[in-house]
């Protein structure tokens, strides 16, 4: 009987330490989460607090809050810096170029993960290539090939490269989600008659809306913060800048700054950058962990 007891008390002080130190582990991860959380969101309220500043209230008291909202600061970089022009570029760049990536991943990943043919694995592998190989090296081939294609300085020049890179890790993704997805419903299709046209666009893209949400997503944030290509393939004469985006608009106002000194304006003309960014994510939180949880599950 002491022995039984003897044993209990070892197993009840046992499962007091796992759980002491399950406890510990718990804080201990919250903490650095925490910290990193605080990393990030406090430069992004710094500089939406500092967006509503007069140029003395950021040079004098960076730290306080404003004494009084400039909203004046949002108009100039809006007007004054082209904010609003740029703005309307980018748009018009991402919106065609995220719509024909989707559509043209969601195809080929369709194909590679649910047919049977010679090379498929080869062509899969292919994109995987596509996704290690660097950006820097494909600079200057690149320029040459648009230049040579008369696609400098257009929208649709800039529209096909966005597409061009952003396939890749777009393709590798979708195949593992439509390899989840269940192949007898496009079997039962079949039978019915329905084409693989029909069987795709009615049955599978539809199943695969979390999928293309988490990739629009993520295609959105890159080719909206995007800087190298359009610096690169888009004019950057002062005097014929009409075709920027916000990323080059916002790098060519701060290099302003030191000769204008309308800090407030670049502030205000950060924080109109980064709002889409943030309401895009904080809108589609949830549809990302579903789509990336469900491909992460392969089929």
């Amino acid at each position: 009987m002491a022995s039984v007891t003897t044993s209990q008390k070892a197993a009840e002080s046992s499962d007091n330490a796992l759980s002491i130190g399950s406890i510990v582990l718990k804080a201990f991860i919250y903490l650095i989460l925490g910290v990193w959380a605080l990393i990030v969101v406090f430069p992004m309220l710094w500089a939406l607090m500092t967006s509503f500043k007069t140029d003395q209230e950021i040079f004098f008291s960076p730290w306080s809050l404003p004494t009084t909202l400039v909203f004046d600061n949002f108009v100039r970089a809006w007007t004054t810096a082209r904010l609003g022009e740029y703005f309307v570029n980018t748009l018009i760049i991402v919106i065609p170029s995220l719509f024909l990536t989707l559509l043209l991943s969601s195809m080929a990943a369709y194909v590679l993960a649910r047919f049977e043919f010679r090379g498929r694995n080869l062509l899969t592998y292919l994109f995987l290539v596509g996704m290690i190989f660097p950006l820097f090296l494909a600079l200057v081939p690149l320029y040459f090939v648009t230049q040579k294609l008369g696609l400098l300085d257009t929208y649709h020049g800039l529209i096909l490269v966005y597409v061009s890179f952003s396939l890749s890790f777009t393709i590798f993704f979708l195949i593992n989600f439509f390899r989840t997805l269940p192949k007898e419903l496009g079997e039962a299709a079949t039978i019915d008659g329905a084409s693989q046209y029909d069987i795709f666009f009615r049955i599978y893209l539809p199943l695969a809306k979390p999928g293309l949400i988490t990739m629009g997503i993520f295609n959105f944030l890159g080719q909206w913060n995007q800087y190298i290509l359009p610096n690169m393939l888009m004019i950057t004469n002062e005097d014929k800048n009409t075709h920027y985006v916000l990323s080059q608009g916002l790098y060519y106002l701060q290099a302003k700054q030191f000769y204008g000194s309308d800090w407030s304006g670049l502030f205000a003309a950060v924080v109109i950058v980064m709002i889409p960014t943030l309401v895009v994510y904080l809108i589609f939180n949830d549809q990302i962990e579903q789509g990336m949880t469900a491909g992460a599950v392969k089929g």
